[in-house]
């Protein structure tokens, strides 16, 4: 059963981990190639985009695939369109894997906005310290705000993203736990964290130390994606492909 996995996410890693295991399967992981060296996994990878949803229904129809998984990023809202709409072209059954997101709980100060750019005036005018988790593609939006001083963490090199700004960098690549969070934040002096709302258990220990910390959060909410089937991890990922892959077989 040929099965294509839209990547990049700890729930897409587990799932093809998983499928390793069962020689029924044919998998395929695409990857969007923001990140020069992704984690090895043992399943053939293709990297970049495949021309919007037409050229993605084309590739299922050209490589007859049984099953599309859409295991992106929560904030990966174009690629997760696509997939919608070329499941219905290619008439291939989808399912998405998507982390809950994060709830507030007691001793949170979050501030909720609905995109990055919202997250820059939400700082304030005064002059902060600043921790930003929102990925390296949207840095430029803080340009705007000069005046505060950031600590940068990202996978991959910033390159020029915050020019003749006081930035400092941090490339690393998660888990990340809350104690190690919380000392992070303490020796860099940060006042308040700004981050995506990605959900999960690998990025969370940032919010915890937060919390303990007593620091404000400038969250950005999920977007709204496509009402398509969905499960929450890996484990029933698997689940819904044996049970499509009995009923392939008239089981």
């Amino acid at each position: 059963m040929r099965i294509l996995i839209l990547g990049g996410t700890t729930e897409a890693a587990s799932l093809v981990r998983l499928l390793a295991d069962h020689a029924a399967y044919d998998v395929t992981l695409s990857l969007a190639g923001r990140t020069a060296a992704p984690l090895s996994l043992p399943a053939r990878t293709r990297i970049g985009g495949f021309g919007g949803a037409e050229g993605l229904a084309a590739y299922l129809r050209e490589h007859a695939i049984a099953a599309l998984i859409d295991a992106t990023h929560p904030f990966a809202k174009v690629i997760s369109r696509n997939a919608a709409v070329a499941s219905r072209e290619a008439e291939v059954p989808l399912l998405a894997v998507r982390r809950p997101a994060w709830t507030r709980e007691p001793g949170d100060e979050w501030r909720e906005v609905d995109s990055v750019a919202q997250a820059v005036p939400a700082l304030g005018e005064a002059p902060r310290r600043v921790f930003l988790t929102v990925g390296r593609l949207e840095l430029a939006a803080f340009a705007a705000a000069p005046r505060h001083r950031y600590l940068v963490r990202t996978i991959e090199p910033v390159g020029d993203a915050l020019p003749g700004i006081d930035v400092t960098t941090i490339e690393a690549r998660g888990p990340f736990g809350a104690a190690e969070e919380a000392d992070l934040m303490r020796r860099h002096g940060v006042e308040v964290l700004v981050t995506k709302n990605s959900g999960g258990a690998a990025t969370y220990g940032k919010i915890a130390a937060a919390r303990a910390l007593r620091l404000p959060v400038v969250i950005v909410r999920q977007p709204r994606l496509p009402e398509v089937a969905q499960v929450a991890e890996a484990g029933a990922a698997l689940d819904w492909l044996e049970a499509h892959r009995a009923t392939d077989r008239g089981v």
